[in-house]
Parts: structure tokens; sequence; C-alpha cells
């Protein structure tokens, strides 16, 4: 037998218990007594029990009432508590979003964002997360982030991507290298005998160098032995120690670990990095981090990108 059984049934049926009296409930209830009577009907025909004993002057709980009363006030504590936390979320009161991005996003791009959502919403708990291109986009497939920005590292089919930054690719220098001339256009030949420092090999930023070519043949050497890191910060340091030089977005040299160093952009060819947007095909974002997410467009629309960087939202 289908169980067509529902909440108003278990309102209903604990509302009597509470009231002793048919009457008193169906005006707690702002319902009519024979609308309450034909619900308690249902209910106990479903059930094929009886719940309550009608007398003259009390209504009374059967046994099996008695056991089912406490089973039905916590079935309506949990829904009750289910549909505030809900309601709660929708209105921003509480839970928390998530965002996986680069370090040179997280740390230029978000944090004035965030700090205006925290204050606009001090209730939603917030977690950042850096990682490389291809790990962003497994972040935001495992749902262990609400969205990402990144790369697009494998053009993943259960991946949407939004368009959000352009920047440039240039050399990072220390200051007095023969190469520090931002009034000339640096071409990548002039690499080839300079000892280049790479990002490690599970970013975008180096998925996208070692495809890039002149004249059809790959420029840089990306083969042998290599001087790779992982972070950021200690690339900057290595350069400014003199160990090399580095390639990098424009976004990514505009981050405070740079601030000493200079950034130059490279020419024949011009090679621009796109930054997207991440989220799962399919799936919607919650009230929190969809308002989040508009914040971070309407910040990037109306900010003052670095040089060689630009926006890519549409109008």
């Amino acid at each position: 037998m289908a169980n067509n059984l529902s909440v108003r049934h278990l309102r209903a049926f604990t509302q009597i218990a509470g009231c002793g009296s048919f009457t008193r409930a169906a005006e707690s209830l702002h319902l009519t007594q024979s609308t309450l009577t034909a619900t308690i009907k249902q209910l106990e025909q479903q059930l094929g029990l009886s719940l309550l004993d009608r007398t003259t002057r009390r209504v009374l709980l059967t046994s099996e009432g008695e056991r089912f009363l406490p089973v039905a006030e916590r079935l309506l504590s949990d829904f009750d508590t289910a549909i505030t936390d809900l309601q709660a979320r929708a209105e921003h009161q509480q839970g928390q979003v998530g965002i996986a991005a680069s370090p040179s996003v997280l740390t230029r791009l978000l944090p004035a964002v965030v700090h205006r959502y925290n204050q606009q919403f001090p209730n939603i708990g917030l977690y950042l997360r850096d990682d490389g291109a291809g790990g962003i986009e497994q972040r935001v497939l495992d749902n262990e982030v609400d969205f990402g920005i990144a790369g697009n590292h494998s053009n993943h089919p259960d991946l949407s991507y939004l368009p959000l930054l352009k920047d440039r690719y240039g050399i990072v220098v220390p200051a007095g290298h023969p190469l520090s001339r931002p009034s000339e256009a640096i071409d990548w030949q002039q690499l080839r005998h300079e000892r280049l420092i790479y990002l490690s090999s599970d970013t975008g930023i180096r998925a996208q160098l070692s495809a890039v070519e002149v004249e059809g043949e790959v420029v840089l050497p990306l083969d042998g032995a290599l001087l790779e890191v992982s972070n950021p910060a200690v690339l900057a340091a290595l350069i400014e120690e003199g160990v090399g030089i580095s390639i990098l977005p424009a976004l990514a040299a505009a981050t405070p670990s740079f601030n000493h160093l200079h950034f130059c952009p490279l020419v024949q060819p011009l090679v621009e990095r796109e930054v997207f947007i991440l989220t799962r095909r399919g799936r919607s974002l919650s009230p929190a981090a969809q308002t989040l997410r508009d914040m971070l467009l309407n910040s990037i629309s109306d900010a003052s990108l670095p040089p060689y960087v630009s926006c890519e939202l549409s109008a």
C-alpha cells in the first residue's frame, strides 16, 4: 500500500494529543473540526490502527497512539529544524562557501571581495583553497568547493567555464638584469640562454608555456634538468636572489611577492592566459555562494586591474 501520509497528518495528531480535544486542536491549527476529523481518519486508515479514543468529555491516546506520539513529535521537530536551516541559508544567516583558486587570484582579486562579503554576511563561513589549475578543476568536480577560479586546464565536459580575465605573459627579472627593459619588447628567442625557473607541472601556466612555438618550434627547454617550484613566493625569492628568471602571466607578477621585481611583457608571439570561473554543470550554487560569485563579478567589472590584465566579462 502506498504511503500517503504527510506532515499535516502528524501535526494534526500531535496537536490533538496535546490538547485532548478536537475542538481546541482545530482552533489551534486554524482548521474546521470536520477537516481535522477527516485528517485523523485518513491517518488511522493508512496505519490500520486506532490512535485516539473519543469519549464524551475527552480524547485519549490508545496504547498504539502513546507509542507513536514521541515518534511523530521527533519527525515534526526534525522537519521543522530542517526547514528553519534551509530558510536561514536562503537568507544568508548560516552556511559556508568554498572557493579554489590560484595563489595570484587569492592574493590579488579576492581579499577585498571577501572583506565586503564577511562584513555583510558575518554568519557565513568562507574557506579558500589555493591549488594548480588541475587541482582546482578536481575540487569543483568533487564538490569540495562551490566554484573555482582558474584556467581551462582540461575542458572537462562536467564543468562550465565563464570567462573572467585575460592576462599577458612576460618575464619576471630582478632589478638590474639585462632584460629589465620595460620600454623595449622582449621576444621569446631572447630567453634561450637564460636560466629559467618554472612553476610545477600541475599548474595551467606550465602547461601553456610548454606549447609556445616560434616558427613551428617549441621555444622553451622543458626537458632535461629543470629548476621548478610549486610556491610563487619561493619563485619570487629565487629570482630576487639572482638564481634565474621566470615567465609568468601579468596577474601573477602583480602579487605582493613580486613587488621588488620587474615584469616585461613578451612578444613574437604575444601569449595570453584566460582565467575562468569554474562551476559544476547541473549543480546549482547555494544562495550564499551565488551572492559571493556575483560580488566577485561586480568587483572585477569595476576594478582597476594591473597592466596587461583585462576583464573578459560580457557587458
